[in-house]
């Protein structure tokens, strides 16, 4: 375990089993214990009676079966007794007198607990209880294993005791598919992984259905998922059986395994357990179900693994780290995403146009994506309406900054889209009002800048005015958290479309637009827009007349901030977990000083910019993230940012 940044690393294993071949089965259970360990692993997870083979059938009621697999369990504790890895192997036990179907968790050849399987699965191909009896009514019982007595039944959670968030429960293959699995009790007594050891069979379709199940489940528990099914060496007189391997995190795969292999295989991931402790503590729902929840009986198992390996077997982290979280990997679902927040959008602003009996808005057009953005989202909601696009009046105010480029775009754009587009000139008007605050008009400062955003703010106002209009605004979630707006220039509007949007997916949305929602004769400004630098444009042209202020070499790239910002809200971590994981994220892309550098002012501008946010105008939520002060986000406008720095 990475205790530095909570990461915990847990492996499963599906070793070569066939039926009766306890022997066997154990060489195969202690080679996979080796090749796992060499991985600086905290926790394994073997498949259900793997230690005698899931497929024995009659033979279970047999004691040469029976203390067989005793034997086996005595060889398996005295071989790994120099092992400090948490240890779960699957074998029916005699407890009380009653044959029961277990996972035996163990360490350093000492026997830490038993749990028995809950729910017995009797229809279609399976028919446990003729063989087994249920664990339910077992409750703060012993049972004597190989001379010594251990905890054993349900409610049972192992944890290190030197790390609050290391709680371990167990279920076994049908509690998972049951209405009230056992593990949602767990979880809220404090279980933060969850194990289940399986021998679900293949049949069609039920990988995707049983992967589902695991996902769901570690979601709704917001708790690690690992999932251990019995492999092809099981008996194939009725069944097949894959070795299916899986590993979830609160709804997400961190990976699986491949099926049908006939010899060892195992899945070895990280799982972060600050992560889902922030979760849980962001989740009061979750917290209050721990009242209502049966006491969970806690099993402190000594030191993590992992304390005792050598810190280069984390130099590289045991999962991937995605460099863009806000934007699906997979075109696909990127593209489900981006129809999904456009209809999230439009439907916004239909219902605000709606509610004010509005048939007109005013939008700020400056050439580039945001203002792109909001123009075709506000088309779009005309058309939800079935209103005239007579209604959306697009303004442009060209000032000193502002290059032909984006000009062209605006003008190439409004006129595809067949939309009004005004032209008004800010230039004299802003060299106006610096005279007569007493600025000399040349000097290239904060003030200089700011006049042409209010400027144009007050054209868009008081053309919504006189037009009985709304003005919306262009402003998009990145910009919102770095405060990268004028104070009460672009910084208000009367509904901000774009405010639950950030940057980096601001570009697939439109790119998402040019292929499927708008006119091809619109489709070269889209693209045009999509390549031309991020700017303001309120600092002269350079003199062959291109973009002179480029955002991103003033604030640093977007793609970092993003990646930021959903690491600070979305997941709590801290700056070093952050500057961590943005390393591995953007290795070969952005220097370590780098990285560093950016997420310095990063936090410096979220903090020192809160009150911009306190006062945003109304706007869609979109995502997981959302900074308005009436819903996600509250955040006194003067914090310190001292524990973030």
């Amino acid at each position: 375990m990475n205790h530095r940044y909570g990461y915990c690393r847990v492996a499963t294993a599906v070793p070569v089993v066939r039926p009766g071949a306890v022997e066997d089965n154990v060489n195969s259970i202690l080679r996979s214990l080796a090749q796992v360990e060499a991985t600086g692993a905290d926790l394994l997870v073997f498949p259900e009676l793997c230690v005698t083979g899931y497929t024995c059938g009659d033979l279970f009621y047999q004691e040469a079966l029976l203390d067989s697999a005793l034997k086996g369990l005595e060889r398996i504790l005295r071989e790994s007794c120099r092992s400090a890895i948490l240890l779960i192997v699957g074998m029916p036990l005699r407890v009380n007198g009653l044959l029961m179907n277990c996972a035996v968790v163990c360490r350093k050849g000492q026997i830490e607990g038993v749990v028995p399987k809950i729910n017995l699965p009797n229809s279609g191909e399976f028919y446990e209880r003729r063989w087994f009896s249920s664990g339910a009514a077992l409750h703060d019982d012993q049972v004597s294993i190989l001379g010594t007595e251990v905890p054993v039944g349900g409610d049972l959670i192992f944890h290190y005791s030197s790390l609050p968030e290391s709680g371990i429960g167990v279920e076994l293959c049908e509690d998972l598919w049951s209405v009230t699995p056992p593990s949602c009790a767990l979880a809220t007594q404090g279980a933060m992984v969850i194990c289940n050891l399986s021998a679900s069979n293949e049949l069609v379709g039920k990988l995707a259905y049983r992967h589902e199940l695991v996902r769901q489940q570690s979601a709704r528990c917001i708790s690690a998922y690992l999932y251990c099914g019995a492999g092809v060496g099981e008996s194939t007189t009725d069944l097949v059986f894959g070795g299916d391997i899986l590993i979830a995190e609160n709804g997400r795969e961190l990976g699986r395994g491949a099926r049908f292999f006939r010899s060892e295989t195992m899945l070895v991931k990280d799982v972060d357990l600050k992560l889902l402790a922030f979760e849980r503590r962001c989740n009061p729902v979750f917290q209050q179900g721990r009242a209502a929840s049966p006491a969970a009986r806690f099993v402190d198992v000594g030191k993590p693994a992992s304390s005792t390996v050598e810190n280069r077997k984390f130099a590289s982290l045991a999962r991937s780290v995605d460099p863009y979280p806000f934007v699906p990997s997979d075109r696909r679902v990127r593209s489900e995403h981006c129809e999904e927040i456009f209809a999230i959008q439009s439907s916004a602003l239909a219902t605000r146009l709606e509610h004010t009996d509005c048939d007109r808005v005013v939008i700020g057009l400056s050439g580039g994506l945001d203002s792109a953005l909001a123009l075709l989202v506000a088309v779009e909601a005309f058309e939800r309406l079935g209103k005239n696009k007579n209604g959306i009046h697009a303004v442009t105010m060209p000032g000193p900054g502002t290059s032909e480029r984006t000009l062209r775009n605006t003008r190439d754009l409004a006129a595809a889209l067949g939309v009004n587009l005004e032209e008004i000139e800010i230039t004299a008007a802003c060299r106006q009002h610096l005279a007569d605050i007493g600025h000399d008009g040349i000097t290239h400062d904060v003030a200089f800048e700011n006049t042409q955003a209010r400027e144009r703010t007050q054209i868009l106002m008081n053309r919504a005015n006189m037009l009985k209009a709304l003005v919306i605004g262009t402003g998009d979630l990145s910009e919102l958290a770095l405060g990268w707006c004028t104070y009460n220039g672009d910084h208000m509007s009367m509904y901000g479309v774009n405010s639950g949007v950030p940057k980096t997916l601001v570009r697939y949305l439109i790119s998402w637009a040019a292929e499927c929602r708008v006119p091809e004769k619109a489709v070269a400004a889209l693209s045009d827009i999509l390549e031309t630098p991020v700017s303001p444009e309120l600092l002269p042209a350079d003199r062959e007349g291109a973009i002179s202020q480029k955002t991103e070499e003033v604030i640093g790239p977007y793609e970092l901030h993003d990646f930021f910002l959903h690491a600070l809200v979305r997941c709590g971590h801290s700056t070093s977990k952050t500057r961590f994981l943005a390393k591995i994220a953007f290795k070969g892309i952005y220097p370590a000083a780098t990285v560093d550098k950016w997420h310095r002012l990063f936090i410096k501008r979220f903090f020192a910019q809160q009150f911009k946010r306190s006062c945003m105008p109304d706007g869609p939520k979109v995502g997981t993230i959302n900074l308005s002060p009436r819903g996600d986000w509250r955040m006194p406008s003067d914090c310190s940012d001292e524990a973030w720095c």
